[in-house]
């Protein structure tokens, strides 16, 4: 948490480039090649640092290294109470801002200077929120980890603004990507989070950008969106997550090749995040640009080897290709944990390709005998695949009843999050599964006006798929077909 809060405050000095920790953490911690790692990074300098704590005191030894030739050009010791460990980070910016001759403006001197808090426990819970967030792996689990620990932090010092602005972001982002149960109490915290985050510190680039995730993830207000982050940049001039953020408003709005600038852009400034590198692969399978994306899955690969949602996101490339043997040699070594939904729904859906059901069906029973609560609506969701994979199976009973208790156990998230569509869509192909024709009609159709295709390029078309399978299975083809032939149409 301190070495990403020292390279924050470096980040809003305009004469640096400043690379962020998200493309540096996955380094060891000593490593041994540092010209080849400046080269990865496109750098001159390494900054390396150590952080030793006992009991209320702190040592952060940092040097500073000329990467061409592995030169020492600065070096210092620093040694602070654990309640003046703001200094610390304002000193070592500082420090490395004069050894680098950047030239800092009044308002920089300022913003390198300033104690986001004068509570010692408040940073210390927002530096354990700020760990969670920055785990690869958007999961339930650092999700909620993340929440508690930012709740505890602006609760200890409800001025904190830093800290309102982080958990903001962490509520709109778990409501979009559903790691949060997005219910409109989620939405509603996000929203009062960012304006607190505002109110408190106006020219605060991380409430603006709070303020701007708040308008993209749970409005789906673009244009507003894009101008808090637009207006962030005069803030935050190294942050990799502007046009990050600016690539995912142009991709909603079907701007595809101003999506790819903007993604290149957050490239540069990040070339190792591996979040950055994943959400441009998707973009090239929504694009149908299969090739492309398999190379970008191949750089997370280098960043991190192994990755159970990588190697998964591979096996889907190659089941929208129609190459069932090799997204099954992908999947074969991936043991998904229970939380792992993604991975784990294709393997299922792999299983269910191949019409080999057995492959996953007790993989499945055997989540479901000891079912999550923090993975709230996803248990259900499970139960639906279960009952997929029954079906495919011959065992008709068993997917009845599997689907009778997955639509129990779905209904009732549906009245806190009405604009789930994973959720509609779930309990829609439940229905048909079940012979409800006209629920299964209704919720589909329901899913395409909560998230019309003209609003959302991305997740529009969901619901056009989700409509195909439910007209197949209730015996209108030409329904079906219409809806495949519109999907065939569109990037998805």
């Amino acid at each position: 948490g301190i070495q990403d809060e020292i390279l924050t405050r470096l980040s809003k000095i305009a004469d640096l480039k400043v690379i962020s920790r998200t493309s540096t953490q996955h380094y060891k911690s000593t490593p041994e090649n540092l010209p080849e790692i400046a080269r990865q990074l496109g750098v001159a300098h390494i900054l390396e640092g150590r952080v030793q704590k006992s009991g209320d005191a702190v040592r952060v030894n940092v040097q500073l290294i000329k990467a061409a030739n592995d030169s020492h050009l600065w070096a210092d010791t620093f040694d602070r109470k654990l309640t003046d460990i703001f200094s610390v980070e304002s000193d070592v910016a500082k420090a490395i801002a004069e050894q680098l001759r950047a030239k800092l403006t009044g308002r920089e001197e300022q913003v390198i200077a300033a104690k986001p808090t004068d509570n010692v426990e408040a940073y210390d819970a927002y530096l354990r929120g700020l760990a969670y967030n920055l785990k690869a792996q958007t999961t339930p689990a650092n999700s909620l980890g993340a929440q508690k620990y930012l709740r505890e932090a602006v609760r200890l010092d409800p001025k904190f603004a830093l800290s309102w602005a982080l958990l903001s972001y962490v509520d709109a982002i778990g409501y979009l990507t559903t790691s949060l149960q997005p219910t409109v109490a989620l939405r509603e915290e996000a929203r009062q989070a960012a304006e607190t985050a505002f109110t408190l510190q106006p020219n605060l680039g991380e409430a603006l950008m709070a303020k701007g995730h708040y308008y993209y993830a749970c409005l789906k207000d673009y244009d507003t969106a894009e101008r808090y982050f637009e207006q962030a940049r005069e803030f935050l001039p190294n942050s990799s997550q502007i046009p990050e953020s600016l690539a995912y408003v142009a991709r909603r709005r079907g701007h595809w090749d101003r999506s790819e600038s903007f993604f290149n852009e957050a490239e540069r400034l990040d070339p190792r995040n591996v979040n950055i590198l994943t959400q441009h692969a998707a973009s090239y399978i929504n694009l149908r640009r299969f090739p492309k994306a398999v190379r970008k899955l191949d750089q997370v690969l280098d960043i991190t080897p192994d990755d159970v949602d990588t190697l998964a996101l591979k096996a889907a490339i190659a089941q929208g290709d129609g190459d069932l043997p090799r997204a099954a040699a992908l999947l074969a070594p991936l043991h998904p944990a229970a939380d792992d939904t993604p991975a784990l729904e294709t393997q299922a859906y792999q299983a269910i390709l191949e019409r080999r059901p057995a492959q996953i069906i007790p993989r499945l029973k055997e989540i479901l005998a000891k079912p999550d609560p923090a993975l709230g609506y996803f248990n259900g969701e499970l139960r639906f695949w279960l009952g997929w994979a029954q079906e495919v199976a011959g065992d008709h009973a068993a997917a009845q009843e599997s689907w009778r208790q997955a639509r129990s156990e779905l209904e009732p998230f549906l009245k806190e999050q009405p604009e789930n569509i994973t959720l509609i869509g779930d309990l829609a192909l439940i229905n048909i599964g079940l012979g409800d024709k006209a629920a299964a009609l209704t919720l589909s159709e329901g899913a395409m006006a909560v998230i019309p295709v003209e609003k959302d390029a991305l997740d529009g078309p969901i619901p056009i798929e989700i409509l195909a399978r439910v007209a197949a299975r209730m015996g209108e083809p030409d329904r079906a077909i219409a809806a495949l032939q519109k999907l065939l149409s569109l990037p998805y």
